[in-house]
């Protein structure tokens, strides 16, 4: 398959790759990993008038520690989020659910940007973003602004980011210490999207939960954050029969789609079962 033919652009700052994106009315997409957006090309599935790469851009390729937060440029590549021990310290949950994304080839050139903003909710960075309540920072012709994780996502593959917007910056709050966490997933092979997945973190005292995170991947248009189940966590502790009791409650939290892979109630079921998992595991990590 090849793509239609576009307009292409190169530019070196953000400055110029606004001022490209401006030219074309909308009718442009930015190109970040290429991993998502290269088969929607090859397959026509798009066909924008231009492609405005941001690979030359230097300045969006970080990873910084700042009052409390961990920032990462859009840029930053997935194999360098995988091994940065800045993340093995303070976002855990973040560095075993970069392990989940497809195969090597994919991390190398994949961006933690480019997977955000190219909201697939069966994709595992989404799921953590929504987990751990962070957000992102997109600037556009009218200046920057902040967007937190649950404003960002409105359906499948779609963000309420501009056409005229680029993401620049991922912002995600440094887990507390001692966390447990987890990230399970149910995929018919190693690499492929979720069927369903469930990023956990629990903050313990005793056997008392000061603080339980639950999202998912493949369970709706958009990840969705197990509030109820959390609450159970929080009330009852972290004993078999509230785990038992919040994995009962995902289930009916969720309201998935059918498709060719999954159907709604196998999802449903699913979401169940591995948010068993997810906080059995989390809950071992958070005991040492």
């Amino acid at each position: 398959m090849k793509p239609p033919k576009f307009e292409y652009h190169a530019p070196k700052s953000v400055e110029e790759a606004l001022d490209a994106l401006g030219r074309y009315g909308g009718d442009a997409k930015v190109l970040a990993g290429g991993q998502s957006l290269m088969p929607l090309l090859n397959f026509r599935l798009a066909r924008p008038a231009a492609l405005v790469d941001l690979n030359r851009i230097a300045s969006l390729a970080y990873i910084r520690e700042h009052d409390g937060q961990i920032r990462f440029g859009a840029m930053t590549r997935q194999r360098t989020i995988e091994f940065s021990p800045v993340v093995a310290q303070r976002l855990p949950l973040l560095k075993e659910a970069t392990r989940w994304v497809g195969h090597l080839p994919i991390r190398t050139r994949g961006t933690i940007g480019g997977s955000i903003a190219h909201a697939d909710p069966s994709a595992e960075y989404p799921a953590v973003l929504a987990a751990l309540e962070g957000e992102v920072v997109a600037r556009g012709a009218k200046g920057e602004r902040v967007i937190r994780a649950g404003d960002l996502f409105q359906t499948y593959l779609t963000t309420n980011l501009a056409p005229d917007e680029i993401l620049t910056e991922v912002r995600l709050p440094a887990m507390p210490a001692g966390a447990g966490y987890a990230l399970e997933e149910f995929a018919r092979r190693h690499g492929d999207f979720a069927i369903i997945g469930i990023a956990a973190m629990v903050v313990r005292d005793g056997q008392r939960c000061k603080l339980a995170r639950l999202a998912t991947a493949g369970a709706g248009p958009v990840p969705v954050r197990l509030r109820a189940a959390e609450e159970i966590l929080e009330r009852d502790g972290l004993g078999d029969a509230a785990i038992e009791a919040a994995a009962r409650r995902a289930t009916e939290l969720v309201d998935p789609d059918a498709d060719i892979h999954a159907s709604a109630d196998y999802r449903r079921h699913l979401t169940g079962v591995l948010t068993k998992r997810a906080l059995v595991r989390a809950i071992g990590v958070a005991r040492g």
